[in-house]
Formats: structure tokens, sequence, C-alpha cells
């Protein structure tokens, strides 16, 4: 399975990445910093993630306006999206559900917390739940 991590904050890639790997997850991450760069690499691609692991709050073109293009094409709508964000505003999950993400989850602060949640997708998104292999 290959993720897709659409994430601006360095040190949240590299706590991303350490988490997956300390869920012993040997999956493929590829990371986009930016909206429009994971929306060149979803297009440009005949290789597509399984999942993405999406920030709200991106450069150039944010997560939520990201999500609504991927949810509007027939290519790219059946891949997960998992909204991973610093953000807890009310406006923010509405929206995200209303552009049909798979879940909304806040990042936690704490490290050892932050480290659970991703465990936790690991345990139910790559573990539990059959995925298209190629979305």
């Amino acid at each position: 399975m290959t993720i897709l991590l659409v994430e601006d904050n360095e040190g949240d890639i590299v706590l991303t990445k350490e988490a997956l790997r300390e869920a012993r997850i040997g999956n493929e991450v590829r990371v986009a910093r930016d909206g429009q760069e994971a929306l060149d690499m979803l297009r440009n691609t005949d290789n597509l993630p399984q999942l993405i692991l999406l920030d709200i709050n991106l450069p150039k073109m944010d997560g939520l306006e990201l999500l609504a293009i991927i949810k509007k094409d027939e290519r790219l709508k059946r891949i997960p999206v998992i909204m991973l964000s610093t953000s807890s505003a009310e406006k923010d999950i509405l929206h995200s559900y209303a552009n049909h993400a798979n879940c909304f989850i806040t990042k936690p602060v704490d490290l050892a917390k932050f480290m659970e949640v991703v465990k936790s997708i690991e345990t139910f998104w790559i573990s539990i739940v059959k995925l298209p292999r190629n979305a």
C-alpha cells in the first residue's frame, strides 16, 4: 500500500513517518508539501496511493479545496482521505465531511498521543479495512 502524506510542516512529516515506522508499517509514504503539489502528483501518475493523509492548512491550495477536487474526480474519488489536522474547528469538520472525507482526526499536540493516533490509523486503515489495490 502506498500512502500520500500531504503536509507542509516538516516536523509533522518527520513525526508521521516515524510513527508509521514504529507501527512497523513498511508502506511507501510519498510526501506533498502543498495542495497543488499533491494534486499534480495524483494526476500525473498511474500508481495512485491507496490512502491519503491530508492536512487542512496548506500553502497554494488548502486541504479542504484539494479534498473537494479529489472527491469530484472519477479517477481519484475512491481513495480514502483522512483529514489529519491541528484544527478542531466545527466548520472544518463539517466542510470535510460535506466533501466526503472518510474521517477527520485532530492531531494531538502531545508526541505520545500523536504516535498513538498514527498507530490507530495503521490498525484500522491498513490492517483491518479492505481497500482496492488501485483506487
